[in-house]
């Protein structure tokens, strides 16, 4: 969990994406989650964590839905979603947290 750490310990805010490659609404994420990082370019960056690869990961942080979402600033997890979002949603709130 050091690596996660070093993940999310920026200055810029880190838009964690917990998916599983069998989970349908996870999938349905993958394509706005692309969209959200081109958006973001260096204001922001989005990391997909694979829940069924990094479980221990996933329990310590209390996944139970996925997909799970979590924005973190300066190692700080400041917003947290279960559940599909729109881009322009995710935008919005990162954008929150961006200055």
């Amino acid at each position: 969990m050091s690596k996660f750490g070093e993940l999310i310990d920026l200055q810029v805010p880190v838009l964690i994406d917990f998916y599983t490659e069998w989970d349908e609404p996870s999938q349905a994420m993958h394509e706005v989650l692309r969209d959200v990082a081109a958006a973001l370019g260096d204001k922001g960056k989005v990391i997909k964590i694979d829940a069924d690869k990094n479980k221990d990961l996933a329990q310590a942080l209390r996944v139970s839905t996925l997909p799970t979402l979590m924005i973190y600033k300066a190692g700080e997890m400041v917003w947290r979603q279960s559940g599909e979002q729109d881009a322009n949603t995710l935008m919005g709130i990162i954008e929150e947290y961006a200055s």
